[in-house]
């Protein structure tokens, strides 16, 4: 599968400007200069200058007589590895529709844990890495950068 780089680049764009608008909500800490918003603007603003480079390579090699806006490739016809391939973006959606209610460290270790084992690596190893990746991410956002990410489930227990 082929995708100009134009395309990407708006892709990236769109992402990378969703990202810093919504970090307009997070709270600031009194008595610092920066907060949890930081790191979130710091990526969207990367990003953002990233996307316009893929943009203006993308324009330039279709000026030059590139290929299509979009080829897609054989395998995106069987139906294993267009899965794998969707499987990134529909773990994404699955987080955004079910976080509140289960809470990070459940839904993101069953997503780690699911895409683990479809991607073929055996059970006795995927569990403690999926369970030390959650409680690492979780560690990292919500205790150093103090991002709130949403309890669900364990409401009770955090």
């Amino acid at each position: 599968m082929r995708v100009n780089d134009a395309v990407l680049g708006l892709v990236l764009l769109l992402l990378a400007s969703t990202m810093i608008w919504l970090t307009t909500d997070f709270p600031a800490f009194p008595g610092q200069d920066y907060g949890p918003a930081l790191f979130p603007r710091l990526l969207g603003g990367g990003l953002i200058l990233c996307g316009l480079l893929l943009v203006a390579r993308g324009l330039a090699a279709r000026r030059r007589g590139g290929a299509a806006w979009v080829e897609l490739a054989p395998w995106w016809f069987q139906p294993g590895p267009a899965l794998s391939f969707l499987g990134m973006p529909l773990t994404v959606l699955i987080y955004l529709l079910l976080a509140d209610r289960l809470g990070f460290i459940p839904l993101a270790f069953a997503l780690l844990l699911a895409l683990f084992l479809w991607f073929g690596e055996r059970l006795a190893r995927a569990l403690p890495v999926a369970l030390l990746a959650t409680l690492l991410v979780h560690w990292f956002f919500s205790g150093m950068m103090r991002v709130p990410l949403p309890r669900g489930l364990l409401n009770e227990f955090l």
